[in-house]
């Protein structure tokens, strides 16, 4: 009687490999073909395997998030550390850099910033991350530097002032555990509710853009880009009308 073939082993894998695996999918395919089959499929091995590094794709695409994150903001520093330094300059390359990328990324932005995801997924697009530090640093900049023009407390609304408080809290965090040079004690509700109406804006027309969905054809969409930061600079001061 013959003895039994040993069984094959299945191939070593790392953690590089899983996370190039499912980048490749995800920019190939998009966000719904990036699976724990597919990736194992690729990588020779069996889907059970990869839970010895991840506990469920969730948790690996979470990583593979703060990854494009970590990424773009590399990005944006390389292109703003060739800038004057100029907090209006470089906030307005930000804005426009963040927009070059998502056009030429758009797979990688659906994940990131156009994808719904668990409750500690939300809870980490936080401005403690590399992306985020980057437009804290520059609004760091603008508030140390320049006269913002704010809107006055008493005309928040008052439905949003609970959660204006809970970010102004997580934003004074933030800046406590990186010690960027911001002047913490600018940051007053005002600032907190200018920031994210800036960003309503700035993310609104990005996404609208990228998935192609303004109300209109528009031939050229970055003129009205541009002309909705230089309406964002002259709102809150930093460009003059004629600008």
């Amino acid at each position: 009687m013959s003895n039994p073939k040993p069984r094959g082993r299945s191939p070593v894998v790392t953690d590089a490999e899983i996370r190039r695996v499912a980048r490749t999918l995800l920019v190939e395919h998009g966000p719904d073909a990036v699976s724990l089959r597919a990736i194992a499929r690729a990588l020779g091995i069996t889907a059970p395997a990869l839970y010895r590094y991840y506990g469920s794709l969730d948790d690996l695409l979470e990583r593979l998030r703060l990854d494009v994150c970590a990424d773009l903001a590399a990005e944006l520093s390389a292109e703003i550390a060739t800038l004057p330094d100029d907090g209006v300059v470089q906030f307005f390359a930000i804005c426009q850099g963040f927009r070059r990328w998502a056009l030429a990324h758009t797979r990688e932005f659906t994940l990131v910033f156009a994808s719904p995801g668990s409750g500690e997924a939300r809870a980490l697009r936080r401005f403690d991350e590399p992306f985020g530090r980057i437009f804290l640093a520059a609004a760091g900049r603008l508030l140390a530097n320049y006269d913002i023009v704010t809107p006055r407390t008493d005309v928040i609304p008052p439905e949003l002032r609970e959660d204006l408080v809970h970010f102004q809290t997580e934003l004074l965090a933030s800046l406590s555990e990186s010690g960027q040079k911001f002047p913490a004690e600018k940051l007053d509700l005002g600032v907190t509710y200018l920031m994210i109406q800036m960003w309503a804006r700035l993310y609104g027309h990005v996404t609208l853009e990228v998935f192609g969905n303004y109300p209109i054809p528009l031939s050229n969409p970055e003129v009205l880009f541009d002309a909705t930061l230089a309406e964002l600079g002259r709102t809150i001061g930093l460009l003059d009308e004629r600008e």
